[in-house]
């Protein structure tokens, strides 16, 4: 009996990404997100085209388009000019993404009016901002394409711990001040042809504001565990300075992400004080910049004991990535109330086989102690922080568990090289 012929590769489509915040090629390895995405639909043979922004949100700096980028990634990238903005939290940020949202649908439109662009089958857009994927649903209508919102975080939630005043008043406050921006959203769930989002979590936060046909679908953010070496297999290799009274070398931890208020660093500082007075020998390197960066500045100056602070600043992704295969220990300390679920730097400790310490309940957390990967701590207690980097301190065979179980995590949960063919076959069934 003959074999069944193959079923046919669908055909191209023409495909947008808008998203203004992910590191675009040239401002370092690996792809993030829409990076990696992109890449996936151009090896399929797609006509991708990525619009972001001339600020990098990460870098705080003004962007260049890349040479040779088609070449060497197989896709377009369009850069829309906005204002700069040095606050993550500031009327200048707001501004900016209102310049990104009206400069791309004007720029999208003009394109495909004088032919310099086709017109696209299917435009995804991150959600934040509100504006790209409100951009994106005029785009869509008036070229007759499928928009599918990605949602990044919970906006305007992660807002709420921002408005001043008691927790209680808060709670009563903020749904009012919010109430704008939370009408925005129900609006562009309700018109988005499909939904993706970072995290289950966040599709169940707002599946009351999806209509039930819509397609939906959760791809996390991933790493790319091929990227560090499996230190999970290595024996201890901190450096046997600085060792403790049982002959223990320190314990190497690592906080990268974001120095700003979402995150838990009066803990982190906090923790790190207790550790040195109750004689635990630990280095807590930070990387990364940001408001609070002073604080740790001052926190790494003033720290006596065996417990150290390293603050390292921004790395570049080379540097990061020697940082963290130093490591035993990935800190993620990070505010529950910042409606962050599961961040990029969990999946990059995972990836480099550190045992996670985190604060986020949830869809973390139930992944570390499904794979037995870390450990919990409450979040802005620094003691219960304390706690646990001295449990893995003293206790180094399992510590090494820990670390075998993360490398394993990763590689079954976070690995985008399984993580985005998927995305994109779900992608390719979204109807025009």
């Amino acid at each position: 009996m003959p074999s069944p012929k193959p079923e046919p590769l669908s055909p191209p489509l023409s495909i947008w990404l808008v998203n203004p915040f992910d590191d675009i090629p040239g401002e370092g390895l690996p792809a993030m997100r829409y990076w990696s995405l992109a890449r996936v639909l151009a090896a399929r043979g797609h006509d991708v085209t990525w619009w972001s922004a001339t600020w990098s949100h990460r870098r705080k700096a003004i962007r260049s388009m890349p040479l040779g980028l088609a070449d060497d990634e197989g896709f377009a990238l369009r850069l829309v000019a906005v204002r700069p903005y040095e606050k993550n939290v500031s009327f200048a940020r707001i501004g900016s993404h209102r310049d990104f949202g009206r400069t791309f649908e004007r720029l999208a439109c003009e394109s495909v009016a004088a032919g310099q662009l086709g017109r696209p089958d299917l435009i995804v857009a991150s959600l934040p901002p509100l504006e790209a994927p409100e951009a994106a649903l005029r785009v869509g209508k008036r070229l007759d394409a499928a928009v599918v919102v990605d949602v990044q975080d919970l906006w305007p939630e992660t807002f709420a711990r921002l408005v001043p005043g008691p927790a209680f008043l808060r709670g009563i406050v903020a749904p009012w001040i919010l109430r704008g921006m939370r009408d925005r959203r129900r609006a562009i769930l309700a018109a988005a042809g499909a939904v993706s989002a970072t995290a289950a979590s966040h599709l169940e936060a707002i599946a009351a504001e999806i209509p039930a046909a819509t397609p939906r679908h959760a791809c996390l953010l991933g790493a790319y565990p091929q990227e560090f070496p499996d230190q999970s297999r290595i024996a201890n290799h901190s450096a046997a300075v600085g060792a403790d009274e049982a002959g223990r070398p320190p314990l190497e931890c690592v906080y990268a992400g974001s120095l700003e208020a979402g995150q838990d660093l009066d803990a982190l500082v906090a923790a790190a004080r207790q550790l040195s007075a109750n004689g635990v020998s630990a280095t807590i390197h930070v990387a990364g910049t940001g408001m609070l960066e002073p604080m740790v500045e001052r926190a790494a100056a003033t720290l006596g004991g065996p417990c150290r602070i390293v603050h390292h600043g921004l790395l570049g992704r080379r540097d990061y990535v020697r940082v963290l295969a130093a490591c035993d220990v990935g800190l993620v300390c990070v505010k529950p109330e910042s409606q962050v679920v599961l961040p990029n730097k969990a999946c990059d400790y995972a990836a480099a086989g550190l045992a996670l310490i985190n604060s986020l309940p949830g869809e973390l957390a139930r992944l570390i102690d499904h794979y037995g990967a870390g450990l919990n701590y409450t979040a802005g207690d620094g003691a219960s922080l304390a706690r646990a980097i001295s449990d893995l301190a003293a206790n180094r065979g399992r510590l090494a568990d820990m670390r075998r179980a993360s490398r394993r995590l990763a590689a079954l949960e976070f690995d985008r090289e399984r993580l985005y063919p998927r995305f994109a076959d779900w992608l390719e069934t979204i109807p025009a």
